[in-house]
């Protein structure tokens, strides 16, 4: 588990605040920008499970875009088993990397027969069609699907958990090392969540996927992960092993997403106060600094840097 498989250093995503932005920078002399992910550092190791926590918006996806190579970082370095990912050569690796979006229904074509959603990613591979078959039969029996009733279906014919089973079918028939969930269960009925979950866990367990794991659910997060790395504005503001996060957080945003969660010794909910910041425009200095009770005068002005404490990492002036 200690070899990384994926890293990112210093990545930075931005877009333009609108289609029109360009055009409306002639007249303001300047372009509004989204600072959807600002100068991140990640990293994921072999077999393990890193969930990323935070509220809607804050730049979770967008992360889990740029590592998946959907997205093209404004700046910074992705790093994939040592080679660092450009757009030259990142065609290569998308075999290795595969993505389960948020939502099944749209992120599968309602034209194709699950047989060739499922295929779709060996189709780069030189490959018999008897291999697709065979890979494409053993995607779905370890999602629970049975081949024979399922292959010439479409999406519209499924469920929403069976929706979602083909999807994750689809990301592991290439059989990767690295593999982005992005919030899998949250389109599903709570009825249907928990069994999906459990079948990711069980898959991570029989074929040892580097997974991370996006959730604006802590609870979730604590389920799933080895390790946790809570982003707030674009910006990661702690990480370290889940058990010692969840016990002992560090950062007040941390602390507030807990103290959100229902437990049975937690019955008086206090959710994050105030509002999560423009990420056009942010807070200057610690960007929580809007909503921290502990706020001082130099989280106003300067930006903490993420630093050990304890065994963790955080981005905060009460850990000098």
């Amino acid at each position: 588990m200690d070899e990384t498989v994926i890293e990112a250093k210093q990545i930075s995503r931005y877009f333009l605040a609108s289609k029109k932005g360009l055009l409306e920078s002639v007249f303001r002399r300047e372009i509004p920008i989204v600072r959807a992910v600002d100068q991140v550092d990640i990293n994921i190791n072999r077999g393990e499970v890193v969930a990323l926590v935070g509220e809607s918006g804050c730049g979770k996806t967008t992360l889990g875009r740029l590592l998946t190579t959907l997205e093209t970082p404004t700046s910074g370095e992705i790093i994939f088993k040592g080679e660092p990912i450009t757009e030259h050569n990142k065609a290569k690796f998308r075999g290795k990397i595969q993505l389960v979006f948020q939502n099944p229904l749209e992120s599968l074509d309602p034209r194709m027969a699950l047989r060739d959603i499922v295929v779709e990613p060996l189709e780069r591979m030189n490959l018999s069609s008897a291999e697709k078959t065979s890979m494409f039969e053993s995607a779905l029996s370890y999602v629970g699907l049975d081949s024979h009733v399922f292959a010439y279906r479409r999406p519209s014919d499924l469920s929403g958990g069976q929706r979602q089973r083909v999807a994750v079918a689809r990301a592991i028939v290439s059989n990767p090392e690295f593999v982005v969930l992005d919030e899998p269960t949250s389109a599903l009925d709570a009825s249907v969540q928990s069994q999906v979950l459990n079948l990711l866990v069980k898959l991570h367990k029989n074929f040892g996927f580097a997974y991370l794991f996006i959730t604006h659910n802590i609870a979730v997060a604590r389920y799933v992960s080895d390790r946790v790395a809570i982003m707030y504005a674009g910006k990661v503001v702690e990480t370290g092993p889940t058990a010692q996060v969840m016990t002992h957080p560090k950062h007040p945003y941390t602390q507030a997403l807990l103290s959100a969660v229902p437990t049975t010794e937690n019955k008086d909910l206090v959710p994050p106060v105030g509002e999560v910041p423009s990420l056009i425009n942010p807070p200057s200095g610690c960007r929580f600094h809007p909503r921290c009770p502990y706020v001082m005068e130099i989280c106003k002005t300067t930006e903490p840097k993420l630093r050990v404490s304890e065994g963790e990492e955080v981005a905060c002036w009460l850990y000098k």
